[in-house]
């Protein structure tokens, strides 16, 4: 049966001088990238596709590496736009994304309300879902808000908790073509 595996990223070196959508693996991320691959390969994707942004595509290109994998980029799978936000302590950003979960239809932060990032997101994976059909399981690497955004319209479960629990990298594994979500791995840790 075929799968859909949404992937949240492996972790970045956070650099205050680059916006967040520019920030590359950090040694470690490359490790738990590497760690990832070792946890998918029994899912056997037959294509890695990552969002534009440098730290998910970083990490699809190590996945695709080690599972011998195609991978793609695809407009439309990058996190909610936040391009306007300065850095911001750890303690305010997570008060405020709680905000942002809860008024998905108001601007509470950025450029897009979290409906609008849902809405881009989901036309954005349905777009490569049909670029795949019938080619068996899919990876998708994207970013932490919309996928917690994506698995709580699918499952009914607050996208808040999805987000603070799926740490740097996770991943949810559907089953193709319903969208049920059999398996959530909240974090790979470790390297190989």
């Amino acid at each position: 049966m075929s799968k859909l595996i949404l992937i949240k990223h492996a972790a970045p070196e956070v650099n205050p001088e680059a916006p967040p959508e520019e920030w590359r693996l950090s040694p470690e991320g490359r490790a738990k990238a590497e760690a990832l691959a070792g946890r998918l390969a029994p899912l056997t994707p037959s294509v890695v596709v990552t969002s534009e942004e440098v730290k998910a595509a970083e990490t699809g290109h190590v996945l695709g590496r080690a599972l011998s994998a195609p991978v793609e980029r695809a407009a439309g799978l990058g996190e909610h736009d936040r391009s306007n936000v300065p850095q911001m302590p750890t303690r305010e950003f997570i008060s405020t994304m709680e905000l942002v979960f809860r008024k998905p239809r108001q601007l509470v932060l950025g450029r897009e309300t979290a409906a609008g990032a849902l809405a881009r997101f989901r036309n954005a994976l349905d777009d490569v879902l049909e670029a795949h059909r019938d080619k068996g399981t899919i990876a998708v690497v994207s970013h932490g808000t919309v996928i917690a955004l994506f698995l709580a319209e699918i499952t009914g479960k607050p996208a808040f908790e999805y987000w603070r629990r799926m740490k740097l990298p996770s991943y949810a594994v559907l089953e193709l073509p319903s969208l049920e979500m059999t398996d959530l791995v909240e974090a790979v840790d470790g390297a190989g």
